[in-house]
């Protein structure tokens, strides 16, 4: 079927090649298109329908300048011999066939067929963070190509390239941006630690399908200064014992999940204990935690208490799964092996 439809394609006048491109709704798609070197000062478009009957989106004469009608930009790279097409908030009744297209005044237009598919998904819009704290955003998406290349930009000049060269899942650190990209589950987690206001604004995570396509989520982050709670917590504890931690949220979260994460190594949330219903108690192994809506507060209990119980966060997940943690919690443990050398060490110094 695949070579009857390259030969049918080729029978087409002004047809010069094909491609799938797949994007999500409310997200946006980069499409790049060639052309010979001699059409650079032709008008460039792209248009919705087959080769015979499209109706244009956009079209310029522009050269090396973005130009934008609706949600349709172009850019005309004349040094590089190519188009790009940008189309923002996607919808599902966008999907299907467009071209890429060079207007030709004596000759037929020469075509690049696109066909695209839109695909219903949960977009990031704002997220919103504390001074201070930490964030976790999801990023959901399908895509069945070996090396994708994904890049999570504040700005033009401000982007974290991320390449997976296997399917094992891991960490890329750069500075306090953190990306673990699950190519097998489709997800990628952004981790931006130690959150300050200047962190606010508007960002874009791009993956990069091939050097003809890429697709697009923006969103808005929004960092605050929040009175209602503290940054950190400090408690101690006996090891073997147990610790009561108390942290508030604010009030624009009352609805959303409240978790306790306690933080193993790199991991800030290696183990988790939530909660959604107010003045209910949940248990899982040693963490017991409850929330009070009136009061603003979560509270928790710790039992059996160890060395590695060292540091936890309080937090809450939005109903997109973006985990916001708001108040860091350390524990000094006291009364461990470690504690109980010292005391060899010093009793044996006194006895010399």
């Amino acid at each position: 079927m695949k070579i009857i439809w390259t030969f049918t394609l080729l029978m087409i006048p002004g047809v010069v090649s094909s491609m799938s491109v797949t994007g999500y709704s409310g997200g946006g798609v980069n499409i790049t298109c060639g052309y010979k070197k001699r059409y650079r000062d032709n008008k460039k478009y792209f248009c919705k329908g087959q080769w015979s009957q499209c109706r244009d989106r956009i079209k310029t004469n522009k050269k090396d300048k973005w130009v934008q009608k609706d949600r349709f930009s172009l850019y005309d790279d004349t040094s590089s011999s190519v188009f790009t097409v940008t189309i923002r908030d996607l919808r599902e009744e966008d999907s299907g066939m467009y071209q890429c297209a060079v207007d030709k005044t004596i000759e037929i237009d020469s075509y690049t067929e696109v066909r695209l598919r839109v695909l219903t998904g949960q977009q990031i819009r704002t997220v919103r963070g504390y001074s201070g704290g930490n964030v976790i955003i999801n990023f959901k998406y399908e895509i069945q190509e070996e090396n994708p290349v994904i890049d999570v930009c504040k700005t033009a000049d401000q982007c974290f390239t991320v390449i997976n060269t296997n399917r094992r899942a891991e960490w890329k650190h750069d500075r306090r941006f953190s990306v673990y990209n699950d190519r097998s589950a489709g997800l990628l987690l952004l981790f931006i630690r130690d959150l300050n206001e200047n962190d606010s604004g508007e960002y874009k995570i791009i993956v990069k399908v091939s050097e003809d396509y890429s697709f697009f989520s923006e969103f808005n982050l929004d960092i605050k200064k929040e009175d209602c709670c503290v940054k950190s917590i400090s408690l101690s504890a006996s090891a073997g014992g147990s610790v009561n931690i108390s942290c508030k949220y604010p009030q624009s979260h009352i609805r959303d999940v409240k978790f306790l994460c306690w933080r193993s190594g790199a991991d800030l949330c290696a183990k988790e204990t939530s909660v959604k219903e107010s003045r209910r108690w949940r248990d899982e192994g040693k963490i017991r935690v409850e929330y009070d809506r009136e009061q603003q507060l979560l509270t928790g209990s710790i039992s059996h208490v160890t060395e590695e119980d060292s540091e936890y966060w309080c937090g809450v997940q939005s109903d997109q799964g973006h985990k916001i943690f708001i108040t860091r919690v350390l524990i000094n443990v006291t009364g461990t092996d470690a504690d109980h050398c010292v005391s060899c060490v010093m009793f044996a110094a006194d006895s010399v």
